[in-house]
């Protein structure tokens, strides 16, 4: 018995070879790909009425199942959008809809787990107490779901970031599944380029991903320039030394030929002194990086982004320091808690 399947809850390439034992062609594998990834039907009668699979395989690939969309807010400020889903197993997950420069374009932000296990002092999604990975169909669910929000109102997904709840390289397989079934060549595709991955600095992962080729583009979540900084910010990740996460990063611009984005959480009176910019020029050195300076959102009030003057003094000395592009990230969505690290099913 094969049992059932669901082209969404793997490769692409492990699709085609999955249909292979079945009798099926690639020609069908990629066509059943086509309709759900590329024009987001989930009926399976819509597969065997076109003719792209057989009538007699109608068990083994049943009906998709569907996260249930529990709400949709809007923000009131900026255009942000936060689709509230709600699992099998009664858990929440958030998906955010961010409004790009370009008019009618829309980057979707991730999610890969529920909750997340790795700490952060200053992310709302480390204090939910339930945990799981979220299956890849559940992860390209949201994709189909907030595509279809978006073109309702004749806007165009161009991106991806797993920036949501859950750090994505503990959910690393599910993550890539869903990432190559994004960028598969069928209509409504998006560039693999257009693909961001984010991690807290896991580095035997980091290792993984480039050795693997991946063609998708990686960011991490430094937290601070110092050990010390980290284990207080980003207690889990700070388990491996700041330099170790460095040349695991360098690794990556080396093996790509290409810039790797560093985030950097800017805190108030924690990480956003002379000093810490002193210590992130050091840490960099010839790095070839963008640093991306987001400021905290914290509805607990513990942590506040920097004031002006603290701001304008960090910045005058990252560029004494930093030799590499530094860019401050607009981070939405605050009214609705869709900002970074306010993802927390609320």
């Amino acid at each position: 018995m094969q049992g059932v399947i669901d082209p969404r809850n793997q490769s692409p390439k492990e699709l085609i070879q999955r249909a292979a034992t079945l009798g099926l062609s690639e020609n069908s594998a990629r066509r059943l790909l086509g309709s759900v990834i590329g024009k987001g039907e989930c009926s399976s009668e819509t597969w065997f009425d076109q003719g792209i699979l057989p009538k007699s395989h109608k068990e083994i690939f049943p009906k998709l199942r569907k996260l249930n969309l529990e709400k949709l807010l809007k923000s009131k400020t900026d255009g942000f959008e936060k689709a509230v889903f709600r699992t099998f197993d009664g858990l929440a997950i958030e998906t955010v809809l961010i409004p790009l420069h370009k008019e009618g374009a829309v980057s979707l932000c991730l999610s890969s787990q529920v909750g997340c296990v790795m700490g952060c002092t200053f992310c709302a999604t480390a204090r939910l107490t339930k945990r799981r990975n979220l299956e890849a169909w559940e992860i390209v669910d949201q994709f189909l779901q907030c595509r279809e929000i978006a073109e309702s109102s004749k806007r165009k997904v161009t991106g991806v970031v797993f920036m949501g709840m859950g750090e994505p390289f503990l959910n690393f397989n599910n993550v890539i599944s869903a990432a190559q079934l994004f960028c598969f060549p069928v209509f409504n595709a998006i560039t693999a380029k257009s693909i961001t991955i984010s991690t807290v600095g896991l580095i035997e992962e980091i290792n993984r991903y480039i050795d693997s080729k991946y063609p998708f583009r990686l960011s991490i979540s430094l937290g601070a320039a110092t050990d010390e900084k980290r284990a207080k910010l980003v207690p889990v990740a700070a388990r491996s030394k700041v330099v170790d996460v460095m040349a695991a990063a360098k690794r990556y611009t080396l093996d790509r030929g290409t810039r790797i984005n560093l985030s950097y959480v800017c805190i108030s009176g924690e990480n956003v002194s002379a000093e810490d910019a002193k210590a992130l020029g050091a840490l960099i050195g010839d790095t070839q990086v963008r640093l991306d300076l987001i400021d905290v959102s914290d509805s607990t009030g513990k942590f506040s982004a920097p004031t002006l003057a603290e701001m304008n003094e960090f910045r005058d000395a990252l560029r004494k320091y930093v030799k590499q592009p530094v860019v401050r990230r607009y981070s939405g969505g605050a009214d609705i808690q869709a900002a970074c690290g306010t993802l927390a099913a609320q």
